[in-house]
């Protein structure tokens, strides 16, 4: 794992790329016979996957375990495998002052949505993460911003401890590892990365079950709706400086009619964004007064930093943020972030 270096690409003036301050969270978990931990709201593989590894490690060390998520307080149901379920209390259950409080996959601590204000009254935060645009939130920093998932982060603390990885923790690990990697496709995975899920498979992690669980496990309403959004998808060649956007969007209607929970909406976007003809696509999921929009690059626009001018953030090639407004207003602001965005040298 890389302990130094420069400034990463699309992270925030003045922060450096990563920030890995292991000997004080070693101490401050050692520390603390009760540790809190939470993930950013709506999470996905990588958050929930590893929150619960890193549960369950602490588990194993015998500490008292309280892990959450910001309301809707609902596992996505892709994620509903994950060993360590039991260790997940309602936001409302959450103490309001922790003496240590880890947070996981979250550039901001608005992304915690009501528990933000736990970063405030904890006494210690330590901050587990990847993001390129992290705003140096907390008081102790686990973030490699060169890290394909923040799971990757999460594995060496686990080492550091002492904790031997069992099926479960390298499930939930494998898991976080996939998901944020695209099943290994994405630019950001590298060689470490690859070793790191040997090392897993080596445990006994059962990788065609994971897999199938996050990719390829959909209700039938899902495919209706990618129809739909596939039925509606504009292609755009002269946005984001000639390089093309293709887009397209979801309503609260159109869930409501098939019956889905809006996590059924995230994974569209993978699919959208295989045209060739465009560098960008974004899917703008509109449910009532705000549309969050998720933006997906092929590698030539740096979309982290658009959606960073926009109030977002992410990486480079995958991040996302909100507007106050219906889809029109939202695609014109995407149309506008994408124009002033710095471009990838290949």
């Amino acid at each position: 794992m890389t302990v130094a270096g420069g400034a990463a690409a699309g992270a925030p003036s003045g922060l450096l790329g990563p920030e890995l301050d292991w000997a004080a969270a070693e101490a401050a978990v050692r520390s603390h016979d009760e540790v809190v931990l939470v993930c950013h709201l709506n999470p996905d593989g990588d958050a929930l996957g590893s929150m619960l590894a890193f549960g369950l490690a602490l588990r194993q060390r015998g500490s008292r375990v309280l892990a959450s998520f910001p309301e809707p307080f609902v596992v996505p149901e892709s994620l509903r495998f994950l060993p360590g379920l039991e260790l997940l209390v309602p936001p409302s259950q959450v103490p309001a002052a922790p003496g240590l409080l880890v947070t996981f996959d979250a550039g901001s601590a608005a992304r915690l949505g009501e528990l933000a204000g736990r970063v405030a009254t904890a006494g210690v935060v330590v901050v587990a993460d990847h993001h390129a645009t992290n705003t140096g939130f907390g008081t102790i920093h686990l973030i490699d911003r060169q890290a394909v998932a923040t799971a990757v982060v999460v594995e060496e603390l686990i080492r550091r401890l002492g904790v031997d990885l069992d099926v479960p923790i390298a499930t939930c690990l494998y898991a976080a590892l996939a998901a944020d990697s695209g099943s290994f496709r994405h630019a950001g995975t590298t060689p470490a990365a690859h070793a790191l899920a040997s090392r897993l498979l080596a445990v006994g992690v059962r990788s065609a079950v994971v897999c199938r669980e996050l990719f390829d496990s959909h209700p039938f309403g899902w495919h209706r709706l990618l129809a739909e959004v596939l039925g509606r998808a504009r292609l755009e060649p002269a946005e984001a400086g000639g390089l093309g956007l293709v887009w397209s969007w979801v309503s609260a209607a159109d869930l409501a009619d098939l019956d889905l929970a809006a996590d059924q909406a995230e994974s569209l976007i993978d699919v959208l964004r295989t045209a060739r003809e465009a560098d960008v696509a974004a899917v703008l999921k509109c449910y009532g007064p705000v549309c969050h929009v998720s933006l997906r690059s092929r590698g030539r626009v740096d979309v982290g930093a658009a959606c960073l001018a926009a109030g977002g953030g992410g990486h480079r090639l995958a991040a996302g943020f909100t507007v106050e407004g219906d889809r029109t207003v939202a695609i014109e602001r995407v149309r506008a972030v994408l124009t002033a965005a710095p471009r990838i040298t290949p």
